[in-house]
């Protein structure tokens, strides 16, 4: 048996889309088995528990790169990761059945080889590369092959999830997009996004506000989620270092310096007034990413 542990991400971060991504210190675990036949997955949705789950055609897709069959697989799940909030629960998933699945195999590949893989199939680095490494990470794609470098953050610093209880899902949210961007736009946000890389890897905290701002995904993402202006004002109001979009949406991040603990108690008496439930988990960065935690027979 396989027993794997992957941590939630925070991609995009802001002005860096699909190319800016961190873990954070909420965790899925999987465990998984080869068995005589057939397809068994326990502790996920019914919905969710047949052959089109994540993690088992992750697993397809890693067991054809390693030539392996497997007689039969059972795999028990163990969320805590919520689904279609935009916290990587869909990069857990796959870099959960990639990872069991190479060490089913034998364990032949690498980590290199299997965020190849991973990213194959998600499409998006920022959410793959810091669910598999741990970190924060600047994560770039180039004729299909991922390159990605980790960021050394300052300590001090504090998540602050807002997580709804409704979802998006990322090809909703894909769709608003526009086709086209002004020249602009591309500034605004290479500037804010390698903003956003040196203020918090030299803990300059003043600037990180002004690092959050966005031209390529907010501005029109935000228009899918209730309330959003009005949360990210009153983020302000309370004190944060700044504020984004988790991934596609709808959870949204804020950042605070530790000692700032009045922030969720007040932010959550405000969320209470708003139409759509909310909740709030404060994380902090996973440096480790997707660990093994036991393999036994």
């Amino acid at each position: 048996m396989i027993c794997i542990r992957v941590p939630a991400t925070s991609a995009n971060m802001g002005p860096g889309f699909d190319c800016l991504g961190v873990a954070l210190d909420l965790y899925n675990y999987y465990e998984i088995e080869e068995t005589a036949g057939g397809l068994e997955i326990i502790g996920c949705e019914e919905c969710y528990s047949d052959e089109h789950n994540l993690i088992y055609t992750s697993m397809l897709k890693c067991f054809e790169v390693l030539n392996h069959q497997p007689s039969g697989l059972r795999i028990r799940i163990n969320s805590s990761i919520p689904i279609s909030r935009g916290l990587g629960s869909s990069a857990a998933c796959i870099i959960g059945g990639i990872v069991a699945a190479n060490e089913l195999a034998g364990g032949k590949l690498t980590k290199a080889q299997l965020l190849e893989i991973a990213n194959e199939i998600e499409g998006h680095p920022d959410n793959v590369a810091p669910a598999l490494l741990g970190g924060m990470l600047i994560a770039v794609q180039d004729q299909g092959k991922v390159h990605c470098d980790k960021i050394k953050l300052v300590t001090n610093l504090r998540f602050c999830a807002l997580i709804p209880n409704f979802t998006l899902s990322t090809k909703e949210a894909r769709a608003v997009l526009p086709d086209k961007l002004t020249y602009g736009d591309a500034i605004f946000n290479i500037s804010r996004a390698s903003l956003m890389v040196t203020a918090l890897a030299n803990g300059s905290h003043d600037l990180i506000k002004h690092a959050c701002e966005d031209a390529l995904h907010q501005p029109y993402r935000s228009k899918l989620i209730p309330g959003y202006e009005e949360i990210v004002q009153k983020s302000k109001e309370l004190g944060c270092l700044g504020v984004f979009l988790s991934g596609a949406g709808p959870t949204i991040m804020v950042l605070l310096q530790d000692g700032n603990n009045e922030f969720t108690v007040h932010m959550q008496g405000f969320l209470d007034t708003m139409q759509n439930k909310w909740s709030i988990k404060e994380l902090n960065i996973d440096n480790e990413g997707m660990i093994v935690t036991k393999t036994r027979d």
